[in-house]
């Protein structure tokens, strides 16, 4: 039952200094849901809500393979959405067999995903005031199989479905994978999930020391429970011991990588720079 509550956090550790600005940031992520981003990604075209064209951070699907191969794919979105609804448990099947496909796009988003493919999937439930947009994201297999062989997960977007639910104390409650041909014909196992369901990120390149301190310690918080709950508990504990070993040698590969961060980034920039890579800020 152990969660990081923000309202509690505020209560017990943080700075009073600093509830106001957390409180605002806070509120401000809880308007952050698929109705928000309804709002942001489409448009009201000839009496009808449409996902807009932003190339190359969204392309519809008509524009990417053709109205023709769209209007092709779409026969194949009920087979696609029965194949995802039986990776949800049956409590939450009932809620999407409400709703239909009504469009799709590409989506370019962070550089944790590049490579990989990002899809805004919209449905309609009772009729156009009744939205869902979905984010159907592709899963590759784990960085560790090369040094510890294949997982118990034949789709990849299982075993990261299986792993949030374990680390996360509070998930998305339509979480669930499927394996799917693309409307661009690319085949590979998806995880699917709500487009903005509360989440939000902290700007720690803003925060003063002790703002950070706290931020660093519900941080802290977080990935001990993650931990506790998918590994031995007791094992971690007795590795780490009472010193601070482990404490000095997390700083020191932080630190590390702090530096390493900054020289990834003035190479990116170098790279913008000189025209030998294209960049579009995201809004």
């Amino acid at each position: 039952y152990a969660h990081t509550s923000i309202d509690r956090t505020l209560e017990s550790s943080i700075d009073p200094k600093y509830g106001r600005t957390i409180r605002r940031a806070a509120a401000k992520t809880r308007t952050r849901d698929h109705l928000q981003a309804l709002a942001k990604l489409t448009h009201v075209v000839d009496g009808r809500r449409r996902l807009i064209s932003d190339p190359p951070l969204l392309v519809p699907i008509d524009e990417l393979v053709g109205e023709s191969e769209a209007r092709r794919y779409e026969q194949q979105m009920s087979a696609l959405l029965d194949a995802y609804e039986a990776s949800l448990p049956h409590a939450r099947r009932v809620l999407v067999r409400r709703f239909e496909y009504a469009a799709g796009a590409r989506q370019v988003v962070g550089v944790g995903s590049v490579g990989t493919r990002v899809w805004v999937v919209l449905l309609w439930g009772r009729d156009e005031n009744d939205p869902l947009l979905m984010q159907v994201k592709e899963a590759q297999r784990s960085v560790l199989e090369p040094y510890l062989g294949p997982g118990d997960y034949a789709n990849a977007g299982e075993r990261v479905v299986v792993g949030q639910r374990l680390i996360q104390a509070s998930s998305d409650i339509l979480l669930g994978w499927l394996h799917a041909v693309g409307p661009d014909g690319h085949e590979a196992d998806y995880y699917v999930r709500q487009l903005r369901d509360w989440k939000g990120s902290a700007h720690v390149e803003a925060m003063r020391p002790a703002m950070l301190a706290d931020y660093g310690r519900a941080c802290g918080h977080v990935l001990a429970r993650a931990h506790a709950r998918t590994g031995d508990r007791v094992a971690i504990a007795s590795y780490l011991g009472k010193g601070d070993g482990a404490d000095s040698a997390l700083t020191r590969f932080a630190e590390k990588y702090a530096k390493q961060n900054k020289r990834d980034y003035a190479a990116l920039g170098e790279a913008v720079a000189s025209h030998r890579v294209a960049a579009q800020v995201e809004k």
